[in-house]
């Protein structure tokens, strides 16, 4: 497998939840546009989403050794609390892209800090679920330029 993409906690909610802030497209369709980007620049593509915190770890940690090149994770609330999941990244060593669907600078100010961005290799914030295809081109390039 080459990419891995993470969602964290509610973000199996989306297209019904708060749609005025994370839009009406479902995780279902982010993932397939994902897993079909990725198989026509010839890449494989694994999904994972989970609430708990430990799983999206143990996720990171297995994806040490099943190839995973890059990573695209939105954290979700973990972006704003999690010292364990950032801590996963540095143990693995895996390249990754921090994705956000709303512009998390133009909301509450506990969301504006997240544990992640300064290890990542970008951050794309705001741009709706086109964020995802975004992250992924940039991934794409990285990946196809080694």
């Amino acid at each position: 497998m080459d990419v891995l993409v993470i969602n964290g906690p509610n973000l199996n909610t989306l297209g019904t939840r708060e749609p005025e802030v994370y839009g009406s497209t479902t995780l279902a369709v982010i993932e397939a546009g994902l897993v079909a980007q990725g198989a026509a620049a010839g890449l494989d593509v694994d999904t994972f989403q989970s609430n708990h915190e430990g799983a999206i770890i143990d996720r990171l940690h297995a994806a040490r050794s099943d190839g995973t090149r890059f990573v695209i994770i939105n954290p979700g609330a973990f972006t704003h609390t999690s010292v364990a999941i950032r801590d996963a990244f540095a143990a693995v060593e895996i390249p990754f892209c921090e994705v956000h669907i709303s512009n998390v600078h133009a909301r509450e100010e506990f969301r504006r800090r997240s544990y992640l961005a300064d290890q990542a290799v970008g951050v794309l914030a705001g741009f709706g679920a086109f964020g995802y295809t975004m992250a992924m081109e940039f991934v794409i390039d990285q990946l196809k330029g080694q």
